[in-house]
């Protein structure tokens, strides 16, 4: 089957991506089962995580410029809220042991092995069903995790340590609030800006699997 230069771009972009978040999964995983903690989350595989989400970046691109469909608001949420999250992370030290690092970790490495596989496979033509159901079902379970007892919860339990370290004082020292009053006005609005995300998908899993069950009855 010959691949147009999008469709081919697009194969190979979701294939690293599906492997780097495997391998991502793979190292969080032994990290647990060898040392029966869950302490080693981003020892394991948090500087890897950085650079897929980072990487991330080029999916608002290709939504902005009309590669996808998925346009670019949403995918630039996402990308906004995952990336200040990994560097939030990666910038205090002292939060990088956290049970919330753990489960994030665990729950963006399962859902994007899953999401990723599937985008690669539709770039073939040659996706099966059940990935397909698996990539519109397993967010309504995977996504709550990632952000209660995940994001939210770890981004809350950095706050003393970032105002202890003053991080990103220099930046915000311009502005009439601090990086912790940020921090507190982003933990506000997650649920609000989550919603939206999630009602979205919800919406999209209703489009697609529809589609879906239509071609198999034909």
């Amino acid at each position: 089957m010959k691949l147009s230069l999008p469709k081919l771009y697009l194969l190979t972009y979701n294939s690293l991506q599906a492997f780097g978040w495997t391998i991502a999964l793979f190292r969080i995983l032994s990290s647990f089962i060898s040392s029966r903690s869950i302490n080693g989350a981003y020892a394991s595989a948090g500087e890897l995580i950085c650079l897929l989400q980072v990487a991330a970046f080029l999916e608002v691109i290709h939504g902005a410029l009309g590669i996808v469909p998925s346009g670019f608001l949403f995918p630039l949420m996402q990308w906004g809220g995952r990336t200040h999250f990994v560097f939030y992370v990666r910038n205090i030290v002292e939060v990088r042991e956290l049970p919330s690092v753990f489960i994030t970790f665990l729950v963006w490495s399962l859902a994007e092995v899953i999401r990723y596989s599937h985008y690669a496979l539709n770039c073939l033509g040659n996706c099966p069903s059940w990935l397909t159901y698996l990539r519109y079902t397993a967010f309504i379970v995977l996504y709550p995790i990632g952000i209660l007892p995940g994001e939210m919860w770890l981004m809350y339990q950095g706050i003393p340590f970032a105002k202890k370290n003053h991080l990103y004082a220099s930046l915000f020292s311009a502005l009439p609030f601090s990086y912790t009053d940020f921090i507190k006005a982003v933990l506000m609005l997650y649920p609000f800006l989550w919603l939206r995300l999630y009602l979205h998908l919800l919406k999209q899993r209703r489009s697609k699997l529809g589609k879906h069950h239509e071609r198999k009855r034909k």
